[in-house]
C-alpha cells in the first residue's frame, strides 16, 4: 500500500455535552480499503463526515496529501461520498444523474458521454443511460450512486454504510464489486459499517471504534485472531470471554481449572479476561478433556454445528463440523495457542488507547 494520504491528527468533536470523538489519531494510506467498524454511536460516521468536510472538528487537523484541509468545503476536496440513502435525482435519467458533477465542472459533452459509458460498464449496468432512476431496483440505484461518484475521479471514495439497505445476496455481490472497483481504479476507499462480516470480507485495514475511541487498528486476520481487548473480541465474531487469573507466564486458571497458554508478561496471580473462539473449543470424550460438561443446545448452521456446553458453571459456545447431541457428556480441550489472554479493563468504559503502527 502507498504513502499516507489522509492524516487525522488529534480530532475531537462534541455535540453539546456529548463527546463523540476524543483525540482521535488515524492515518489512511493511498489505495487502502479502510473500514471504520463499530456499534451505532461510536463516532465512525462523524469521523467520515469530518474527512468529507460535512462536519468540522472542535480540535485537530485533517491533512490530505500533505495539505491541511480542515477548513476546506466538501466540493474543494478530492473525495466523493456515497451515503446510505443514495439520493439519486428521480426525475432524471441515469446518464443525467451520473453527469451531474461533471456538468458543474464544465466538462465537454463528448468527455461526459465517454465517462458515463465507462462508469456504467464498471458497475455492470451497460446500456442503462436512458432509464429513469426511479425505475431501478435498490441494488441498481446503489451502483448508479457509486458510478456517479467514480466519474469525478476522486482520490478517495467515502462510503457511509452504502449497502445497509440491500438484502443479503445483493450485499455480497456489491461487496465483490467494490473490491474489484478499488483494484481497477486505484482509489482509496474509506468505508463505514457496523457489520463485522462486511468489514472482514472487504478491508485491508479495520479500525474498530467504541465510544469515540479507536480500540484497535489492524488487518482483518489480525483483528479476528489477535483482538487487543474483550470489546474487540466480542464485537468481531462470537467469543467465549471468561474471567480468569494469570498464575504465571504460560499458565492461566479459569473456571477452577489450570490451562496452559502461550501468553507471557501479565505478571503472577493477576486477574485477566480469557478469550476463546467457539471454533477453537475441541469436544472430546469426557476422560480426554481438561474439563467435563454436557451439551445443552445444538443448532445446525450449514457449514458447522453450533453447540452450547455447560461446563464448570459456564455455558461454552462451540462450533464444530462434528455433532454431539444434546445431553451428551463431553470433555473440553483447548490448544494453548488458541487461548487469548487480555488485561481486564480498569473500569467499565476504560478508554482504549489509540495505536500507532
Amino acid at each position: 500500500m502507498g504513502n499516507k494520504l489522509i492524516d487525522l491528527q488529534g480530532i475531537s468533536k462534541s455535540y453539546g455535552k456529548h463527546m463523540v470523538l476524543d483525540d482521535l489519531n488515524l492515518y489512511i494510506r493511498e489505495n487502502e480499503f479502510l473500514t471504520l467498524l463499530g456499534p451505532s454511536g461510536c463516532g465512525k460516521t462523524t469521523t467520515l463526515r469530518i474527512i468529507g468536510g460535512f462536519e468540522s472538528p472542535d480540535t485537530g487537523r485533517v491533512v490530505f496529501d500533505g495539505q491541511d484541509i480542515t477548513n476546506l468545503p466538501p466540493n474543494k476536496r478530492h473525495l466523493n461520498t456515497v451515503f446510505q440513502k443514495y439520493a439519486l435525482f428521480t426525475h432524471m435519467t441515469i446518464a443525467e444523474n451520473i453527469a451531474f458533477g461533471l456538468k458543474i465542472k464544465g466538462k465537454s459533452k463528448a468527455y461526459i458521454d465517454d465517462k458515463i459509458k465507462y462508469a456504467l460498464k464498471l458497475v455492470n449496468l451497460d446500456g442503462f443511460e436512458n432509464r429513469m432512476a426511479d425505475s431501478l431496483s435498490g441494488g441498481q440505484q446503489q451502483r448508479i450512486a457509486i458510478a456517479r461518484a467514480i466519474v469525478n475521479e476522486p482520490k478517495v471514495l467515502l462510503l457511509d454504510e452504502p449497502l445497509g439497505a440491500l438484502d443479503l445476496k445483493l450485499r455480497q455481490d456489491m461487496q465483490y464489486e467494490l473490491i474489484r472497483l478499488k483494484n481497477e481504479l486505484g482509489i482509496t476507499f474509506v468505508f463505514v459499517t457496523h457489520d463485522q462480516e462486511e468489514a472482514l470480507t472487504m478491508s485491508d485495514t479495520i479500525v474498530v471504534m467504541n465510544q469515540g475511541y479507536i480500540q484497535q487498528v489492524g488487518t482483518p486476520e489480525n483483528i479476528y485472531n489477535e483482538p487487543e481487548n474483550a470489546f474487540v473480541a466480542d464485537f468481531i465474531g462470537d467469543s467465549n470471554i471468561i474471567p480468569g487469573t494469570m498464575i504465571e507466564d504460560e499458565l492461566v486458571e479459569f473456571l477452577g481449572t489450570k490451562f496452559k497458554c502461550v501468553d507471557k508478561g501479565f505478571g503472577n496471580n493477576k486477574p485477566v479476561d480469557v478469550v476463546i473462539r467457539p471454533e477453537d473449543v475441541e469436544l472430546v470424550t469426557p476422560d480426554k478433556g481438561t474439563i467435563k460438561g454436557v451439551v445443552t443446545h445444538l443448532i445446525f448452521k450449514g457449514v458447522h454445528y453450533e453447540m452450547e456446553v455447560m461446563a464448570n458453571g459456564y455455558e461454552w459456545l462451540v462450533q464444530s463440523t462434528k455433532m454431539s447431541p444434546v445431553g451428551t457428556e463431553v470433555g473440553i480441550k483447548v490448544d494453548p495457542f488458541n487461548i487469548q489472554i487480555m488485561n481486564k479493563p480498569e473500569s467499565e468504559d476504560e478508554e482504549a488507547v489509540g495505536v500507532d503502527e
